[in-house]
């Protein structure tokens, strides 16, 4: 077998293998719904801040996981 079919080769049994892995974590979550609430209410932009910063700075000092 030449070097190029056994690339092709290899390539097809790595792609039929691929698994997705998704990471959620409760910061992660909190920034993406803050973030969306700021462009949808811009105003709210310093309570937006602040909840964000009190509500990770709790889970980090509780250590709380989903």
């Amino acid at each position: 077998m030449s070097s190029m079919t056994q690339l092709f080769v290899f390539a097809q049994e790595t792609a039929e293998v691929g698994d997705v892995t998704v990471n959620l974590t409760l910061p992660g979550i909190i920034a993406v719904l803050a973030g969306i609430l700021i462009l949808l209410v811009p105003r709210v932009l310093n309570y937006v801040v602040a909840a964000y910063l009190i509500v990770v700075g709790l889970i980090q000092i509780f250590d709380i996981t989903l």
